[in-house]
Formats: C-alpha cells, sequence, structure tokens
C-alpha cells in the first residue's frame, strides 16, 4: 500500500545520506515497523503493571537464595 507522508528537507537529505535515495522506502519502512513494536510493547508492559502483587512473594525473605534455589532445583538441568 502507498501512502503519502511530508517530511522536512533536512531529514530526508539524512536519510539520503544514510541510505542514498533508493534506500529511502526501505529505511523507514524499517523505522516504522520498530516505532510501531515498540509501542506496542509499551502497551503491553503498562497493561500488565500492577499485575504482580507488592508482598507475599517466596523471594520476599531473599531473593538471592530464591533464584539460586530455582536455577539448581531441577537436577535434569545442566550447568
Amino acid at each position: 500500500m502507498r501512502m503519502h507522508i511530508e517530511l522536512d528537507d533536512e531529514l530526508i537529505a539524512e536519510v539520503d545520506r544514510i541510505t542514498g535515495p533508493r534506500g529511502r522506502s526501505a529505511y523507514v519502512r524499517s523505522a516504522l515497523e520498530t516505532a510501531v513494536a515498540r509501542s506496542l510493547r509499551e502497551r503491553s508492559l503498562a497493561a500488565a503493571a500492577g499485575a504482580l502483587a507488592d508482598t507475599e512473594h517466596e523471594w520476599d525473605a531473599d531473593p538471592a537464595q530464591w533464584v539460586h534455589d530455582q536455577r539448581h532445583g531441577d537436577h535434569r538441568r545442566v550447568g
């Protein structure tokens, strides 16, 4: 699909220096994909905020020991 966007001449010149004039579309496509992915990640994080209680976790007393136990608790695990 095509779309029309307006960009400052300085920005287009900078993109051309980076990609060459034949690389504009691919560069803009990649930048938009990155921005959309970041926005979706931020929405997911915001939606999940507060989903975990602040207290009453198995790890509250000694987080380092809890991590150690998790890493070494499965004897099938290598390493």
